[in-house]
């Protein structure tokens, strides 16, 4: 009785010492497993591959890989590439005055549309319009004595002096007052393009001159796209090449658009050149300073082969896809080395090493070696 005490307490301590796997430990287990079975058909179809040479073209009747193929054709391959740009306003600026004076009115709010030619702001003009008052006057005055003096001088009265002493004095005037109408005109600013007042910096009554920002008027309606890329896709973008663009602050917003320049002139710094895109943007949603993401399009192809990027191998040969080959009367995966050029996605060109109608092993690439024999499926 003892004995069997002692035999069920040592049982339940093994029990209890027995660790316990966990999820992880058991898919850990089964990729390692899964990973032996893929060595040891391999290992397997080499083996068989082996005996199919001895036997020579004799029927293979031992069991065959399963793959399905696809038929090597030429088709249109194009590759992209993403770079990021800004936006910027093809008209902004920040309005300055031309002449020195207090600003009496700010005729705009922050925010507010304008039209070209509409009025932001006036200095202070009273002195300037009492001079144009008081040279009117006078300008008057001596038009009216010229045009007494000239009178007299088409009917020989009077002396040539008098007469070229009205001229002068009267075109004199007539210099000085408009002189003093610019002097107005120009405390008098105004938006020198359609857009909208994006900010105000000086207040009535403040100081302003030239130099001096007095606020800022943007235009929402053209703006234009720069971006900056590397040398290297100088020879690659030309101008009225369409671009795909999509926009970090509106993600379900996606566009088209046109390059309408590229630079002349590579940055010694980065080494890239500049190009331009322009947008129209009449529904005003897109913002300058605003980045995007412009989708180039370097290179298009038509007369090479393409496959997915996936069933291409690399070996200390180099590249290399499995075929369908004939051997006797059995099919066979043979190794075909390749030439590739560029890769988008999940496509790659390839430019030399296959030929049309070639049976391209796409599922089961990874279950045959070379002289595997297979079984092509439906």
């Amino acid at each position: 009785m003892k004995k069997l005490v002692l035999i069920i307490i040592i049982g339940i301590s093994v029990v209890a010492c027995t660790p316990t796997r966990d999820a992880e430990t058991i898919k850990k287990e089964i990729r390692e497993k899964q990973s032996t079975k893929e060595e040891l058909t391999i290992q397997i179809n080499e083996l068989e591959t082996e005996l199919l040479k001895i036997n020579g073209n004799t029927i293979y009747s031992g069991k065959k890989v399963a793959i399905k193929t696809m038929v090597a054709k030429k088709e249109k391959f194009d590759h992209f590439f993403t770079a990021t740009g800004e936006i910027e306003s093809v008209n902004e600026a920040f309005i300055s005055p031309e002449v020195n004076g207090q600003v009496v009115k700010i005729a705009v709010v922050e925010g507010q549309k304008v039209k070209k030619g509409q009025l932001l702001a006036k200095l202070n003009t009273s002195l300037i319009e009492k001079n144009i008052q008081e040279v009117k006057t006078q300008k008057k005055f001596a038009k009216t004595m010229y045009d007494k003096q000239s009178d007299l001088w088409n009917r020989n009265i009077g002396s040539e002096r008098q007469y070229l002493e009205a001229k002068n004095n009267y075109e004199s005037l007539e210099n000085k007052y408009q002189t003093l109408k610019t002097q107005y005109d120009m405390s008098v600013i105004t938006s020198p393009f359609s857009g909208v007042v994006e900010e105000i910096i000086i207040k009535e009554g403040e100081l302003a001159g030239p130099g001096m920002m007095l606020m800022q008027v943007v235009s929402l309606n053209d703006l234009i796209i720069k971006a900056k890329l590397s040398e290297a896709y100088l020879s690659s973008i030309k101008v009225g090449e369409k671009v795909s663009l999509t926009f970090p602050s509106y993600s379900n917003l996606k566009m088209e658009a046109v390059i309408s320049r590229t630079g002349n002139v590579i940055s010694k710094q980065n080494r890239t050149f500049i190009v331009e895109i322009k947008l129209n943007n009449s529904n005003n949603s897109l913002k300058p300073n605003m980045l995007v993401n412009v989708l180039f399009n370097d290179y298009s192809g038509a007369d090479n082969f393409v496959v997915p990027s996936i069933l291409v191998k690399k070996d200390l040969n180099g590249r290399y896809l499995y075929v369908v080959a004939k051997k006797g009367e059995n099919d066979i995966a043979s190794k075909k080395y390749i030439e590739t050029g560029k890769s988008y996605k999940d496509k790659t060109e390839v430019v030399d090493g296959l030929k049309i109608s070639d049976l391209i092993i796409t599922d089961g690439y990874n279950h045959v070696s070379d002289g595997s024999v297979v079984n092509i499926k439906d």
